[in-house]
């Protein structure tokens, strides 16, 4: 199945993208996501630990099971002033 994947703020800088399209299997979750994005964008990984996922309009957790041609974004956590 095919995923849309959007990076926000620096991640865009990171994975030299603002956005990709993902080949997975049935499925397959959010963390299985980021697993095949870290494998393909390395310097992402740094940010694991507080990488925001949303699916849609909601954040979503590791465990979310995908579902064909969703929309997944990736942001970095937000900071205010």
């Amino acid at each position: 199945m095919k995923i849309r994947v959007q990076f926000f703020s620096h991640l865009k800088e990171i994975a030299r993208t603002a956005e990709l399209e993902i080949d997975l299997p049935d499925g397959a979750t959010v963390s299985d996501l980021l697993t095949l994005l870290y494998t393909q964008r390395p310097g992402l990984r740094e940010w694991d630990g507080s990488i925001l996922i949303g699916a849609g309009v909601e954040f979503v957790a590791r465990d979310h099971v995908l579902l064909p041609n969703e929309e997944i974004s990736l942001m970095p956590p937000v900071q205010g002033g």
